[in-house]
């Protein structure tokens, strides 16, 4: 499920907005207690292997889980890098946001987070069915 959306300029290395992406994410709430402030644990590939970006989430008290340049295969994240491929290739199949048409920020942002409306909203519908029709 995508968790927040932060767009920038296409020719922009992705580690310059690594910190508003984690900011963007909002508490998650569990069965109980106090909604937790931030993940435990963050899984990036080898374009976030940065120092300011490991600061960042030491700052934030989260556990930085970055494949390091030049040291560790592209492979070992393999099962959490599929969830991130897989949640960008959910939001390609929505044709205006394949190709940039909007020339304002704001209205390509708009139609990115109605997007991940829609992907959070075909989810819940899949998974209630599938509750419905094996209860326990």
């Amino acid at each position: 499920m995508p968790l927040a959306v932060v767009i920038s300029a296409a020719n922009r290395n992705d580690h310059l907005t690594f910190e508003a992406v984690v900011d963007e994410v909002a508490p998650v709430a569990g069965p109980v207690g106090r909604p937790r402030r931030r993940p435990r644990k963050l899984h990036a590939d080898k374009g976030y292997d940065y120092p300011a970006c490991r600061k960042a989430l030491r700052r934030r008290g989260i556990v930085a889980r970055i494949a390091r340049r030049g040291i560790e295969s592209a492979k070992r994240l393999g099962r959490h890098r599929y969830v991130i491929e897989r949640t960008l290739e959910w939001g390609s199949r929505f044709r205006r946001l394949a190709r940039r048409h909007e020339r304002k920020a704001a209205h390509f942002l708009g139609f990115a987070r109605l997007a991940c409306a829609v992907i959070c909203y075909r989810r819940a519908v899949k998974l209630d069915l599938l509750t419905h029709n094996n209860p326990k």
